[in-house]
């Protein structure tokens, strides 16, 4: 997946370059960057920041990995927030643009950030994930690379608050937990009582009827939707935050079957309607439930014409759900 956002230490993760959120003197500090100096060794990589510093804030340079399993580690300056009217958010936003440009020039294909000057440095984190989501989904326009955004935890993961009070609101009117309820009816939920109707109905059918309305593969209604929409392959593939070798089996495959958060994605990618998101993903085999929480939100997004996966991928991680696109 080219974007995830992922709970995990980032001096941890086996990926090619992770993201210090360093000083401009690149001196070993508090937070992630003591984290990521202890963990690769202090003293071996203080030695080569020192040949570097210093740095501007917005800046980006490069080191060995050390004794961590990422190969480097890029050191970006972030801003000290103020008041946010005097550059900050051009200056984070560059920490981004020139990290990635130095993990590309280095031929890496995978890079993980933490939110940078979110923390001692005082960046409002709903701000500070909006200008690091907007900068890598400019650069993965144009590169292919997997980035991740490490959080520790979803305390330390801002949304938005609006958002996040309308999402609610939709998982509380329509979300129908599937655990048993000793209070509920013995009759059937309407959901049950479709599919239990939608299993039968072949039988009731007569063969050919049943032939005539084989479907055509998910490929094929796929390709057909992009051109329908005036779309480019890369365009869609982008959008649904899945790689190129992916789409590729997609494409080439007419009997391969996506994933179900495969098939969302490139369903949001595309702009469907409701409707014809649950048509596209019946030919893979999947449906959405008011039982699964995941289809809830999805389908509170698709229903308020909300077709941004990585806005989307935001509110699912807030919720512990697994994340769109590959």
């Amino acid at each position: 997946m080219p974007f995830t956002i992922i709970r995990d230490d980032i001096t941890k993760m086996t990926v090619d370059a992770i993201v210090n959120a360093a000083n401009t003197a690149l001196q070993q500090g508090g937070g992630v960057c003591g984290a990521i100096f202890s963990a690769a060794g202090a003293r071996e990589l203080q030695t080569e920041c020192d040949a570097l510093a210093p740095i501007a804030t917005g800046e980006a340079v490069i080191t060995s990995g050390f004794k961590l399993p990422a190969k480097f580690i890029i050191h970006a300056a972030g801003p000290v927030y103020k008041d946010g009217k005097r550059g900050e958010e051009t200056l984070l936003r560059s920490c981004y643009v020139n990290s990635l440009k130095l993990a590309a020039a280095k031929g890496c294909e995978s890079i993980a950030f933490p939110l940078i000057s979110s923390g001692i440095y005082g960046y409002p984190k709903e701000e500070a994930l909006r200008v690091a989501a907007a900068a890598i989904q400019e650069f993965l326009q144009e590169n292919d690379m997997d980035v991740y955004l490490a959080v520790f935890d979803r305390a330390a993961f801002a949304v938005s608050e609006k958002l996040l009070g309308a999402v609610q609101s939709y998982i509380d009117e329509n979300y129908v937990d599937e655990r048993y309820d000793p209070c509920r009816p013995r009759g059937l939920l309407e959901v049950e009582r479709k599919a239990l109707d939608d299993y039968a109905a072949p039988a009731r059918r007569g063969l050919d009827d049943v032939v005539e309305r084989l479907d055509e593969p998910f490929s094929t209604t796929l390709l057909r939707l992009i051109d329908a929409k005036g779309r480019t392959d890369v365009e869609v593939y982008k959008r649904a935050n899945i790689d190129r070798k992916l789409f590729s089996k997609i494409r080439k495959g007419k009997d391969y079957t996506p994933s179900k958060k495969t098939a969302v994605a490139l369903a949001i990618a595309l702009e469907l309607s409701l409707g014809e998101t649950e048509d596209l993903l019946k030919r893979a085999g999947h449906a959405l439930s008011h039982s699964v929480k995941f289809d809830v939100i999805v389908e509170y997004f698709i229903s308020n014409s909300k077709h941004d996966v990585f806005e989307i991928n935001e509110v699912l991680f807030h919720y512990d759900q697994p994340l769109l696109g590959a």
